[in-house]
């Protein structure tokens, strides 16, 4: 790019900068120096290749979607919290938005992971020990109850059930008279990177995206402001992948998201906005800041030249972040701190739009109170004393993270095509991105090279080329055995008390009725979210919802592979 066109994108920029709105705060450094919102090439000196690279707030949005960076507002901070029943999950909230966070993330134990009731036999010992147990409308009732849904984004960390669990979250809304139209905040809801790495499914892929489709048009159509679909990558990076290969399949499946959108005949700068993402931030500090700078440039430019969107949110990658869990150590547990606050510093650099902070003691059990709140500090001393905030991507330019970015880009753009060639030849209804992974699903495609990756690392480790402090290196210490978090099983015994009490206090009969209805709808056309929020309203359990389904659609059971 030539003097004068880096001059003229400057000038651009300046104008947006000078016209947006900016915190009431200090940019300048700790020693009071003034310091500039941007950097770029110095004046009028050209600079190859820098098209790819660009201004803040501006395609291909490489170094972040605002002009003014974090000077504009700062992300979000949602720390994901759940454990127990309602009620003490609800004191955890309370404390978290007390304490200065922004916005609420849920985390639900495994029973609702899966779509199962708290007494349903194969919940025995499970009910409250990862995340918090959700059986109907009146325990997110409580979940929310002194929290206004209304003036606080929430997100919810669920895909299997996540329409049931989200209609249930609506029926709470109504209950505290919120309008819904005006509810904000994001839904994971993501099936694909259940089958590729985190396997937390209830029936095969097409009766999946058959129940996404219908919430992507439900929330295009009357809660605009809901994010539908939170496209996952934290969990396939969790399970072993490369951040390369984090980032395409993550991407991959948001295009297989676009494709069903645009099957359902949706509008894609209407509906591509309700798409976010979240990430895995990891210990290698460089590479996780180009793959989230990467990340953005190449879904702008796939919206824009493949899908057809033309309007800049639909551009717009936004993304949240949590620090990587499986880079925690049961060993000296307190380096956890160390790891988590460089994992968020990449995150902050990368331009991540909200951010999770794990707790130290993560690896042994749910976070207790103090550990809950250090992970909420760190993420606050980042913000309020680091400066990071002052300047809009401060490492663009440099020559390794834009080698690093673009290196992993271009895997990443090998992977899509590899994932398309899957698909073959024939037209598949939805999409070829659609097709090639639901192939590469059925074959094992993706669960494989996640395989082959986290297996060369751990090769790494045990040959010491790998380090891990505490572990496989400085391994002495003076450290104390850890306090941690103890579920009761006392919990469990009173979520199935009182779920039995509420069973027998409802209108059996208008139960069956509106569950009736809702399978009814599942064998038309028509949108399943209104009979299901129904059969919500009458009380209908999660279990029971999702188990007229399972009889309906049938389960997916994952071939056996060796």
């Amino acid at each position: 790019m030539n003097a004068d066109e880096i001059a003229a994108g400057r000038a651009r920029w300046q104008a947006r900068y000078d016209a947006a709105r900016k915190r009431d705060a200090d940019f300048t450094t700790l020693s009071g120096m003034t310091v500039d919102p941007v950097y770029g090439p110095p004046e009028g000196t050209a600079y190859p290749g820098f098209e790819r690279i660009g201004w803040p707030g501006e395609y291909p949005y490489t170094r972040g979607l605002y002009p003014t960076g974090y000077r504009g507002r700062t992300w979000t901070i949602r720390q994901f919290a759940g454990f127990g029943n309602a009620q003490q999950t609800n004191e955890r909230y309370k404390m978290i938005l007390g304490a200065g966070g922004g916005g609420l993330s849920v985390a639900f134990d495994m029973p609702t992971l899966m779509g199962r009731d708290s007494d349903d036999p194969q919940a025995l010992g499970e009910v409250g020990h990862c995340g918090v147990a959700i059986d109907t409308a009146t325990d997110m009732q409580a979940l929310f109850d002194g929290i206004d849904l209304a003036d606080v984004t929430t997100s919810m960390t669920i895909s299997g059930p996540a329409v049931p669990v989200f209609c249930m979250y609506l029926v709470a809304a109504e209950r505290q008279g919120a309008d819904l139209s005006k509810l904000d905040g994001t839904l994971q809801t993501d099936i694909f990177k259940e089958y590729i790495a985190q396997k937390e499914w209830l029936f095969d892929p097409e009766p999946h995206l058959r129940l996404i489709g219908d919430l992507m048009e439900y929330c295009a159509a009357e809660i605009p402001r809901y994010k539908p679909l939170s496209v996952s990558g934290y969990h396939i990076r969790e399970a072993g992948s490369t951040a390369a290969q984090e980032l395409a399949y993550t991407l991959a499946d948001g295009f297989g998201y676009v494709e069903l959108g645009l099957s359902r005949g949706l509008d894609v700068n209407v509906f591509a906005p309700g798409l976010s993402f979240f990430f895995d931030s990891h210990l290698d500090f460089f590479e996780e800041i180009a793959k989230f700078r990467a990340a953005r440039r190449i879904w702008a430019r796939w919206l824009r030249d493949v899908y057809g969107a033309t309007s800049e949110k639909a551009l717009w990658l936004r993304f949240h972040t949590q620090t990587a869990g499986v880079s925690l150590t049961a060993q000296q547990p307190v380096n956890n701190v160390v790891r988590t606050a460089v994992e968020a510093l990449a995150a902050v650099l990368g331009g991540t739009n909200s951010l999770h902070t794990n707790a130290l003691d993560e690896t042994l059990a749910l976070p207790t109170d103090e550990s809950a709140e250090i992970a909420l500090r760190t993420q606050q001393v980042l913000m309020e004393e680091t400066g990071v905030v002052n300047v809009a991507d401060p490492l663009g330019g440099s020559w390794y993270v834009e080698a690093l970015t673009d290196k992993i880009e271009a895997e990443a753009e090998e992977i899509f095509a590899r994932i398309r060639q899957l698909g073959g030849e024939g037209p598949h209804q939805i999409g070829p991105m659609t097709s090639g992974i639901l192939r590469g699903i059925e074959d094992g495609w993706f669960t494989g090279h996640i395989a082959e990756s986290a297996f060369v690392y751990q090769q790494a480790l045990e040959k010491g080329d790998k380090k891990i402090v505490g572990v496989n290196c400085h391994t002495g210490t003076v450290a104390k055995e850890l306090e941690i978090l103890r579920i009761s099983h006392e919990v469990e015994l009173e979520q199935r008390r009182v779920l039995a009490e509420r069973k027998g206090a409802r209108d059996e009969s208008a139960v069956r009725a509106a569950v009736a209805r809702m399978v009814d709808a599942s064998r038309t056309d028509e949108n399943m979210i209104p009979a299901m929020l129904d059969a919500v309203r009458a009380e209908a359990t999660l279990g029971e919802i999702c188990d007229a389904l399972r009889a309906e659609w049938g389960t997916y059971r994952e071939p056996a592979r060796f």
